[in-house]
């Protein structure tokens, strides 16, 4: 093997070759440069806005529906100048039906992704577990659905909700009383937060209404066969049934219960039932079924803004969207619009303006005038709009809509 000397003049470049050198850095550098301010215009026009959902697992049909809402809101706001004359943009994390991966999604929006406020996280234990990352990093949330109590009264004033607590609704639901003649109830619930807090609320107000409050069955959130549960209400003198789960869970439930013989008047809180997709899935079994919903897309006319309505779910429509979710999608949208309003009220995408901005939103929404009053420990409460809702019934495979 022999070694090759090569000489320093060999190594030195020839002028042109220098020249050429020199060029090509300084265009290099210029190329960066105004890649990197092109990026800079960029982000400084776009305000983003986390977006924590569960796209997959036992609630992932509920979960893009909402998200499916917020992007029809996102879009109709970015085609009228954004919101601050910036664009908005959506910054959407799949929490996995999962209150642990709620906590970790609700840290990466708010460290990673730089959001300045969030919209989540479906599920009351989902959103219970994301809170504790609220307060550590000081960045609010709006909360679109869920409905356990202890969200509101855990003294977090990073919270602001738009969906009804369960005591909320168990109000609501005492106008319905007389036209459903409730003697005797039992409860079947999915074993969690929302499940827990509506069978307490609604127990209770019931009582006061002097009805008999029988069973209190619960049910894990991925269960399937659920005879047993339903073979002791069978066999209980109750002439109702309350149920608290997931539309997909509850298609499971009405197919079942069918099955059983169970002739027992049917009655479901949440507003999470997607009555079209129980048509279309459960079939005859969900005949005779109540549902309490918070937007009602059959009548739009009946709704709280009728323009607003009927442009929502035209545009649902054109989006190809499927008609089942619009009773939940709605959530997502509203929810926007008022992240939006409180942005705009703000006068800056700083976390810190944002929630001060949320006391002082009036926004006219699906379900209605959207503002937000305190709930909570004094001096560190949550703001909790005071929702609108509607008991329907599922009659030969249609939507009725009883008066209260």
């Amino acid at each position: 093997m022999s070694l090759q000397i090569v000489s320093s003049r060999q190594l030195r470049r020839s002028p042109r070759e220098e020249r050429i050198l020199r060029n090509t850095t300084q265009i290099c550098t210029f190329v960066a440069s105004v890649l990197l301010a092109t990026s800079s215009i960029a982000n400084a026009d776009v305000i983003k806005i986390g977006v924590n959902q569960p796209l997959t697992g036992p609630f992932a049909a509920s979960g893009n529906y909402i998200v499916e809402g917020a992007e029809l809101a996102a879009k109709e706001i970015n085609e009228n100048g954004g919101v601050l004359g910036e664009q908005i943009e959506l910054v959407i994390e799949d929490n996995k039906s999962n209150p642990t991966e709620a906590a970790a999604v609700a840290e990466k929006l708010i460290v990673s992704d730089k959001v300045p406020v969030m919209m989540g996280a479906w599920g009351s234990s989902l959103t219970l577990a994301a809170m504790p990352k609220l307060m550590q990093y000081e960045v609010p949330m709006l909360v679109e659905t869920s409905s356990s109590s202890k969200i509101t009264r855990q003294g977090n004033p990073y919270v602001f909700r738009i969906s009804p607590p369960s005591w909320v609704e168990a109000q609501l639901f005492k106008t319905y009383l007389p036209q459903l003649n409730i003697k005797k109830v039992d409860f079947l619930a999915i074993n969690n937060d929302w499940g827990i807090g509506t069978i307490n609320d609604f127990s209770e107000a019931l009582g006061k209404e002097g009805i008999e409050v029988g069973l209190k069955e619960m049910m894990d959130q991925g269960a399937q066969d659920l005879s047993a549960q339903l073979s002791k209400i069978k066999a209980s003198d109750s002439d109702t049934i309350i149920v608290t789960t997931a539309v997909e869970q509850l298609t499971l439930l009405l197919k079942q219960a069918a099955s059983l013989g169970i002739t027992k008047q049917i009655v479901t809180t949440g507003g999470s039932q997607n009555p079209d997709q129980l048509i279309d899935q459960a079939g005859s079994a969900a005949n005779g079924t109540s549902h309490m919903v918070f937007f009602a897309p059959w009548k739009p006319e009946m709704t709280a803004h009728p323009d607003q309505a009927e442009a929502f779910i035209k545009a649902w429509e054109d989006a190809g969207y499927a008609k089942a979710g619009l009773t939940e999608s709605y959530r997502g949208y509203d929810g926007i619009k008022v992240i939006a309003a409180a942005i705009e009220k703000a006068g800056k995408a700083d976390p810190a303006a944002i929630k001060d901005a949320m006391w002082e939103v009036e926004v006219p929404a699906l379900n209605g005038m959207v503002s937000f009053t305190k709930d909570g420990p004094e001096g560190r409460e949550s703001g909790q709009y005071m929702t609108n809702g509607t008991l329907i019934k599922i009659v030969d495979g249609k939507i009725e809509i009883p008066k209260s």
